[in-house]
């Protein structure tokens, strides 16, 4: 099996294991993956297995864990059965332990720009460079700024830092990652641009995911609109009739599913002494951008989970990899569809490897649907 090193949250090695009983290692594009590993109490070098080491893959700097969780059972069979389980997540989770806090001078941590620049300032000035010293994790470093992504802009205020980067990569498609540095011995925060390599373009070999193809098996569809919205009305400041609207997306007729957003956040003065009214297309871009963001948690859902088989024409790694766009064909269902690969579950036993992956947007979770329907639920008391 591949092994699997323990690091002390400085990256000291303090161990080596590749005798364990399973160890699943999910990736994700768009959020904060996790892992699991079961392994024998009695086996070499579990007291190292402690919360907060951090758990690597092989040599991959990229797939590297923070322990977060421990617990052990002792059953009939004795030592035998006295296992541990180890969870935790990506170390990019590490940023979640951080909110969004505003400037003292405004209300909310405005940023605008190409999607690098603007995950990067809210990492930097709440985790890097915090202003209050208390604040700083000292092993997260930043990647340097390649302004890569497109332009956007964001709003955000005491907003859990790993969900706020999150909603931006679901947005915009470009993901986000904590990576290890041993040279440097640091934390490295950094976003990614994931490759196209569907069957339409001529650049990169293309990589199709098909039963045809003898390259995925297990494969199994979901394509819903039960949650879905693409038309928001976001309301501003003001009152009755005079309260500022504007309305986002131009779908019609049966095509066109609604959304209200109460914005009234969204200041019409700035924050200067004394308050200066602001321009009124930079109001309604603001407006614009809210029920872009919110419209982005309601999507149409298409997904497609496979368990890609061993001897696939396509080498992960390779030919494919986590954020990048494929394609993905199922020609008895009728189904040929380019999507990006947003997650990787990667995982080892002792009868083998498996990859088990997720093509688009996975469905929402409990968790997510309560969150929309609180922030729905606020925006009516608000109106």
């Amino acid at each position: 099996m591949k092994p699997i090193r323990i690091l002390s949250p400085t990256l000291n090695l303090l161990a080596e294991i590749d005798d364990y009983e399973s160890f699943i290692f999910t990736r994700r594009w768009h959020g904060v993956g996790e892992f699991e590993l079961h392994i024998n109490r009695h086996k070499q070098h579990t007291d190292k297995l402690q919360l907060d080491n951090l758990i690597l893959l092989g040599s991959d700097t990229h797939k590297v864990g923070i322990i977060r969780h421990r617990e052990i059972g002792l059953d009939e069979s004795g030592k035998d059965g006295e296992n541990w389980v180890i969870r935790g997540y990506e170390l990019k989770g590490v940023v979640g332990q951080r909110l969004t806090l505003p400037p003292d001078h405004t209300a909310y941590d405005n940023k605008s720009g190409d999607v690098e620049t603007v995950m990067k300032h809210y990492v930097d000035r709440n985790i890097v460079n915090p202003t209050d010293p208390k604040r700083k994790m000292p092993m997260l470093t930043m990647a340097p700024n390649q302004q890569r992504g497109p332009q956007v802009s964001w709003q955000s205020r005491f907003k859990n830092i790993a969900e706020e980067l999150e909603a931006i990569s679901l947005l915009t498609g470009v993901g986000w990652s904590v990576a290890v540095d041993y040279k440097n011995l640091v934390w490295v925060f950094d976003v990614a641009i994931g490759r196209d390599v569907t069957a339409r373009q001529a650049v990169n070999p293309p990589v199709i995911f098909s039963p045809e193809y003898d390259s995925v098996k297990n494969l199994s569809l979901v394509d819903s609109y039960m949650n879905y919205r693409n038309t928001a009305y976001v309301a501003g400041q003001g009152e009755g009739v005079d309260r500022r609207v504007v309305e986002v997306g131009t779908a019609e007729g049966l095509d066109r599913f609604e959304l209200f957003v109460d914005a009234r956040d969204v200041a019409e003065e700035t924050e200067d002494d004394p308050p200066q009214p602001r321009p009124e297309q930079e109001i309604i871009d603001d407006l614009e951008n809210r029920g872009q963001q919110y419209l982005a948690d309601y999507a149409a859902v298409f997904t497609l989970e496979g368990q890609i088989l061993t001897n696939s024409p396509f080498q992960y790694e390779r030919d494919w990899d986590l954020g990048d766009v494929v394609t993905v064909q199922n020609l008895g269902w009728g189904v040929t569809r380019d999507a990006r690969v947003t997650e990787v579950k990667e995982i080892y036993e002792p009868s083998g490897f498996q990859l088990e992956v997720t093509f688009g947007q996975s469905p929402p979770t409990l968790i997510r649907k309560i969150k929309q329907e609180l922030k729905q639920m606020s925006a009516e008391v608000r109106r």
